[in-house]
């Protein structure tokens, strides 16, 4: 890779990250998750039909899952490699354009908004049913726009920070396993009788992948809100005194920095599934819970902003000679 300049690694960062800016997630049969959540189902089929439905069997789906991902991103990379540099560019940007997620989160949360604006609550409630699982039949209009800022900040962290962070980390298989175990877990990592024993290594491990991302969208959300009108020093009292409310040891790291950022409270009362799952708040007691176009408006340039932040940064760490792990050279 060294023979070539469009191939060092900051070029590919910056080109992966116009392409999400430009045309946000491409939309093609083959695409990566996919085609890993095919595979995912059809091997979680597979294994509960031969009885491999506890533990033993979730691990079995980890690992192979993990195998599959690192072979296969890893053998596309070779492939476009042997051939030439230009097909080994654009492998390599196919399969990180194509794990990033910034674009499409910022205009669901678009949607979103523009309903609150037009106190639209069944298509606020149709919208915000694309960003989150939980129930929405239940959900006013501000409740609508609590949820679109909570995903937006969690899948900032998740979808955004956290595949940049392995891609620095293992480069483009580090990306993609990090994309196979998150779809793992958004698939069989619940905490039910269903999955509680079949998915536990998937969910424990995607806790562990996005440990430190969590709390780097922490810092970066807090930083992010100094340079664009946001209180960022709400955002760092809030996100530490609210950060563990949730049960996700990660997830509210980002919701409640955001809450702090944008002076609001989030949460509230959550149902799922029929039944009152959560009821508590993150913010300070006397912030709004009544959020606005506006406050998602704001969210958006947050995201935007703590995206291109930690992107930067890792432009200048791979111009001074890191390079991750197994990157091919």
């Amino acid at each position: 890779m060294e023979g070539s300049e469009w191939l060092r690694l900051e070029w590919v960062l910056v080109l992966m990250l116009v392409l999400d800016e430009l045309f946000g997630d491409p939309e093609y049969r083959w695409h990566p998750v996919r085609l890993l959540g095919y595979i995912v189902s059809k091997a979680e089929a597979l294994l509960w039909d031969l009885g491999w439905n506890g533990q033993g069997g979730g691990i079995l789906l980890l690992t192979v899952m993990i195998g599959v991902t690192v072979g296969a991103s890893t053998l596309l990379l070779v492939l476009g490699s042997l051939v030439g540099e230009l097909l080994e560019l654009m492998m390599l940007l196919f399969l990180g354009w194509s794990l990033l997620a910034l674009k499409d989160l910022l205009v669901h949360a678009k949607h979103v908004g523009i309903a609150l604006e037009q106190a639209d609550l069944p298509e606020a409630r149709r919208q915000v049913s694309r960003l989150v699982g939980r129930n929405t039949e239940h959900m006013n209009l501000h409740a609508c726009g609590r949820a679109a800022v909570e995903s937006m900040s969690e899948n900032l962290s998740d979808g955004v920070i956290a595949p940049l962070f392995w891609f620095a980390v293992a480069g483009i298989p580090g990306m993609a396993v990090f994309k196979a175990v998150s779809t793992l877990d958004s698939m069989v990592g619940y905490r039910n009788e269903h999955y509680r024993k079949f998915g536990w290594a998937s969910a424990r491990l995607d806790d562990w992948l996005c440990w430190i991302p969590a709390r780097l969208t922490f810092l970066l959300i807090v930083v992010s809100a100094a340079m664009s009108g946001g209180s960022a020093s709400a955002a760092w009292r809030v996100g530490l005194r609210d950060c563990h409310k949730l049960p996700s040891p990660n997830a509210g790291w980002s919701e409640a920095t955001a809450a702090g950022a944008l002076g609001l409270r989030l949460c509230g009362p959550i149902w799922r599934k029929g039944k009152l799952a959560s009821d508590f708040w993150l913010g300070d007691p006397d912030a709004r819970a009544e959020v606005t176009n506006a406050d998602l408006q704001r969210m958006n340039r947050l995201a935007r902003m703590a995206t291109w932040l930690f992107s930067g940064s890792l432009v200048i760490v791979f111009a001074l000679g890191w390079i991750p792990v197994g990157w091919l050279s």
